[in-house]
């Protein structure tokens, strides 16, 4: 598939194309994981949603005296995520727990 893609686009995007074909395996080590979770780890919903809230903090200021008051509302911003994403569990992980135990059981044991 990745040379039917090549044909079409490396005239277009050579430089995306060929450091797709340089990181081949990088790119593709999500696929490593349990099939439930590889979802979760090839989309970027959680940054989105990351940097949606940031904006949103921001915009009400209109402007910040330092680029330091700019850094401490992201700052703020993000450990008030990190805090209520803390506790929850992502779709699919509870079910490919034991899955990702066996993968990393060397780190975790």
């Amino acid at each position: 598939m990745f040379q039917q893609f090549e044909l079409k686009w490396s005239s277009k995007y050579p430089r995306e194309v060929q450091s797709w074909a340089h990181e081949w395996d990088v790119l593709l080590t999500f696929m490593d994981y349990p099939s439930r979770i590889r979802s979760v780890i090839y989309t970027t919903n959680a940054i989105e949603r990351t940097i949606k809230e940031i904006r949103k903090r921001l915009k009400p200021m209109n402007s910040l005296s330092s680029l330091e008051a700019a850094e401490k509302v992201v700052y703020l911003t993000i450990q008030d995520f990190n805090e209520k994403w803390a506790g929850r569990r992502l779709r699919g992980f509870a079910e490919a727990h034991e899955a990702l135990e066996r993968m990393f059981e060397e780190r975790y044991h």
